[in-house]
């Protein structure tokens, strides 16, 4: 029996899903596609193909306030191999070198050494990444062999601690800020350890605010089952970090019209970014600019 067609929310919404490991995060997208019945999807964030975990994927008009979400901070947890050189920093690269008959190393030292982490941070992206250089992947042209001198970028490690270890795998879970490569991580804790390592697992079990309990199984939506309540998230709801502002009609119209609006109050600094919420849910985005809202981004389907 063909599932009937997801009624989508006239301004879109987000809905949480758990990736499994071997797709992409556009097959991921393609599976919502024909489940949900709209075109208009997308994504917050990607995840490696060998990854599991957490996508927030945006819908209908929705999909616009894809940068208002990509920089939330997330947690993974995550296994590593002691001992070994990958070209790629996981499972699934080349073999570079091994440790051998090193000494073991001893879990005092492993968790000093994760603890290390914490903080802000400078770090150099892998090779194979989807960082662009000149307008292209780094990973296609590792793909050809080219090799790109990268400077280290800064990125935040808010918590980084030790699960499991069993003398050459370890488990840990990290917090982290967007753009962080926990391939990267895994390799430079192998190098301060002095033996090499490389990623074996990683999983996402959350983004911002949103986890991967309330998540909807990736391949449940691939044979077309529909997310439950708890698992849809609204427009408004999805961009809650943001402070809130609810707006009359009037000022809809203005605010559809390019045209700016008092602040309710005293209650952000110029250039803050606030919600705008009306009788129908979220509106759209707006910047204070000397004491007044000017519109951002208004969702299409609210125009007037």
């Amino acid at each position: 029996m063909k599932a009937n067609v997801f009624v989508l929310p006239e301004r879109g919404g987000a809905l949480l899903v758990d990736k499994p490991v071997g797709p992409t995060s556009h097959d991921v997208v393609a599976w919502a596609r024909k489940t949900l019945g709209t075109k208009r999807v997308g994504h917050t964030g990607t995840l490696d193909p060998f990854a599991s975990g957490l996508l927030v994927l945006l819908f209908g008009p929705a999909t616009r306030l894809a940068e208002y979400l990509s920089g939330h901070a997330k947690t993974y947890t995550a296994t590593a191999c002691l001992g070994v050189r990958t070209n790629t920093h996981d499972f699934q690269g080349r073999v570079l070198e091994q440790a051998g008959d090193a000494a073991p190393v001893e879990r005092e030292k492993v968790e000093a050494e994760l603890s290390r982490f914490e903080g802000l941070i400078r770090q150099v992206p892998p090779q194979y990444s989807a960082k662009k250089v000149d307008g292209e992947a780094m990973y296609r042209k590792a793909r050809r062999g080219e090799v790109v001198e990268l400077e280290p970028v800064e990125v935040e490690v808010s918590e980084m601690r030790l699960t499991a270890f069993d003398g050459r795998h370890l488990s840990f879970e990290v917090t982290c800020s967007a753009g962080t490569y926990i391939r990267a991580l895994a390799r430079d804790l192998g190098e301060n350890l002095g033996v090499g390592a490389h990623l074996t697992a990683l999983r996402r079990t959350s983004v911002g605010e949103f986890s991967i309990d309330r998540a909807l199984a990736g391949e449940a939506l691939q044979i077309g089952v529909h997310p439950d309540s708890g698992q849809w998230i609204p427009a408004e709801a999805a961009v809650r970090h943001m402070p809130t502002v609810h707006v009359s009609d009037e000022q809809v119209t203005l605010l559809c019209n390019g045209m700016r609006i008092p602040m309710p109050e005293e209650m952000a600094e110029s250039g803050t970014l606030v919600s705008l919420v009306d009788g129908a849910g979220l509106l759209g985005i707006a910047e204070v600019k000397e004491g007044q809202l000017a519109p951002k981004k208004i969702l299409q389907s609210a125009l007037v």
